[in-house]
């Protein structure tokens, strides 16, 4: 696979970091790898990781093609909300990773998967992601569907491009939002700056609404609701952080210190999923319990309010 790259405003910039920010999805040290392999030129010449780029040269990487591994199934608990012969949902706990990814080859939602429901799961999107049709952050819990044949992955796939499947989030933010409910209308794409991030203020951003209707407020906190129009990545929340009332627990778009011990990143819940059954045409609705951390959260929040 070849990616091509004009500098346009990055001039001076040593060029493994320059692609490291336009390819988040690689690590540095793989970018530096792939240099040192001579897989990246600069104007049909290979270079070094530290060479500084200059204004409107072209750069091409030539990537590798990378031999799967083998994913193994791992008897790992499932909460399972709803099955049957089409579909599976999970209510998925905190800190658990959808599927294996560099780093994550292991203890994933799919390794449990392929143990419960041996080859029952639809192929389409390969050996990596069998089953999977949307995913969840890896520290956001609750619902999330699972198709087990390919005619029931491509008529949720369908839903989900449609913006039909019903999705509602339970979360606590920042701040105390003096509204009783509002939307937040605004674009999401790559930061401009940190390609790790998604962001509200880029040029090229996909269209994303989130409604949100406020459940509880206690001061300096206020426990929401949150409708998804749109399915973006980290779309609950960029738009959160956007108009000022991050989520609590979330370092990367919130506040670098969480003043509550042990919470494992951003307080964001699937609460409900609400979908067309693939088979029989009718509307179903699942609904995802709150896991102990976030009610002992509010109990908590509740007696110092």
């Amino acid at each position: 696979m070849k990616n091509c790259f004009i500098v346009e405003n990055e001039e001076g910039k040593r060029i493994d970091r320059y692609l490291a920010e336009q390819m988040p999805d690689m690590s540095r040290s793989y970018i530096q790898k792939i240099i040192k392999d001579g897989l990246v030129t600069v104007s049909e010449k290979p270079v070094k990781a530290n060479y500084r780029l200059s204004l409107y040269e072209s750069i091409k990487v030539t990537i590798p093609e990378l031999k799967e591994p083998e994913i193994e199934a791992e008897d790992i608990p499932l909460d399972i909300l709803y099955e049957d012969q089409d579909i599976i949902v999970i209510n998925k706990p905190k800190g658990m990773v959808v599927h294996p990814a560099p780093g994550h080859y292991s203890g994933t939602l799919v390794n449990a998967l392929m143990y419960h429901c041996g080859n029952e799961l639809s192929g389409i999107n390969g050996v990596m992601r069998p089953g999977i049709v949307h995913r969840i952050d890896m520290d956001t819990t609750g619902s999330l569907i699972i198709c087990k044949n390919d005619m029931a992955h491509q008529c949720i796939a369908e839903q989900l491009k449609e913006h039909s499947i019903k999705r509602v989030y339970y979360a606590i933010v920042h701040g105390n939002i003096k509204e009783d409910h509002g939307t937040v209308n605004a674009a999401i794409g790559r930061h401009p700056i940190d390609r790790k991030k998604m962001s509200t203020k880029c040029k090229q951003g996909k269209h994303a609404v989130t409604h949100y209707t406020v459940i509880e407020r206690f001061g300096d906190y206020t426990f929401i609701q949150c409708e998804l129009e749109t399915g973006r990545t980290h779309q609950i929340r960029v738009h959160m952080a956007s108009i000022g009332h991050p989520l609590l627990g979330d370092a990367i778009y919130g506040p670098a210190k969480c003043p509550f011990k042990n919470l494992q990143g951003q307080t964001l819940h699937a609460k409900i999923l609400g979908i067309i059954h693939p088979r029989t045409g009718e509307y179903m609705e699942f609904d995802a319990p709150l896991p102990d951390y976030f009610n002992n959260l509010l109990q908590i929040l509740k007696n110092n309010y």
